[in-house]
């Protein structure tokens, strides 16, 4: 953010796309554009991104001027919101919109990125080049770091404007280069496969049980929605957990993610034998909780 604020010079505020909790008390957030939930009330057939037109429209015109936006930051997919993977046109609208006002884009690959999605920045699917990217997490296989990314226009912050104390650590920093040999030599086309193997289980399974109610996702980042009722989309957080909790006694580690959608992201080194254990045992630890 600090970037962003300095980069535009004289903007003074951003805001996220998002539902979590915000860092900055003036940054707002906006609807999150879920499909299976559209906070707009439209449907896939209809839909036309209606939640980058409600920025401009209604959040520009009565509480944020476009001119005192630096950036817009926003998750390629949405992460503990829920594993929401947006429309397809949604990114390429958004940048538009931000460019359009002289807004940087800024994507949070944090959860999403370093090949996770099948590719190395999951905002490569969205045919989006965004203006900042920041990473950590996977970028070191489990060491800290972290990292921004940005044009070298960007990047030219005048002397004494940003330091670190523990930045550039050289063990990590070794790691993050074996991650992303690991990464470009195999370990993305081994989750943009097994992501299509474990997606088309899932939904094998979404046919004969009710409770799943939406499957979805890119690579090894899937995420199900568990329902009560198909029809209603009665939210089932109880299940949720209960699912999470049989899965973890029988060997399968899950994790819950939004109010209700349990979330698929193994190791990137995961087998097809491995997948398929996993699919067995998440239809156990379903069919359990829901009896």
């Amino acid at each position: 953010m600090e970037i962003a604020r300095l980069s535009s010079r004289l903007r003074v505020r951003s805001f996220r796309k998002s539902t979590t909790a915000l860092f900055c008390p003036e940054s707002p957030t906006c609807p999150t554009p879920n499909c299976y939930r559209c906070p707009l009330g439209q449907c896939d057939s209809h839909c036309d991104v209606e939640c980058t037109r409600w920025i401009e429209e209604t959040l520009f015109r009565t509480s944020l001027p476009a001119e005192e936006v630096a950036a817009i930051f926003v998750e390629p997919i949405q992460g503990e919101g829920g594993y929401i993977v947006p429309p397809a046109s949604f990114h390429r609208k958004l940048f538009e919109l931000a460019g359009k006002y002289g807004i940087l884009y800024v994507t949070d690959e944090v959860q999403a990125g370093m090949g996770r999605t099948g590719k190395m920045l999951a905002i490569e699917h969205f045919g989006v080049a965004p203006d900042i990217v920041a990473l950590a997490k996977g970028i070191a296989s489990g060491m800290p770091l972290g990292a921004t990314i940005a044009p070298a226009g960007i990047m030219d912050w005048e002397a004494g404007s940003h330091a670190s104390t523990f930045g550039g650590n050289p063990v990590s920093c070794a790691a993050a280069l074996a991650t992303m040999e690991l990464l470009e030599e195999a370990l993305m086309s081994n989750a943009a496969e097994r992501g299509e193997q474990l997606m088309s289980g899932l939904r094998e399974l979404q046919k004969c049980l009710e409770c799943l109610g939406d499957v979805r996702g890119k690579g090894l980042m899937i995420g199900v929605e568990i329902v009560k009722d198909r029809h209603t989309k009665e939210r089932a957080a109880k299940w949720r957990d209960a699912i999470v909790q049989g899965a973890f006694r029988r060997g399968l580690l899950l994790l819950g993610c939004g109010e209700n959608t349990i979330r698929f992201c193994p190791a990137l080194t995961i087998s097809p034998e491995e997948v398929d254990v996993g699919l067995t045992i998440f239809e156990e630890a379903v069919r359990e909780a829901a009896a």
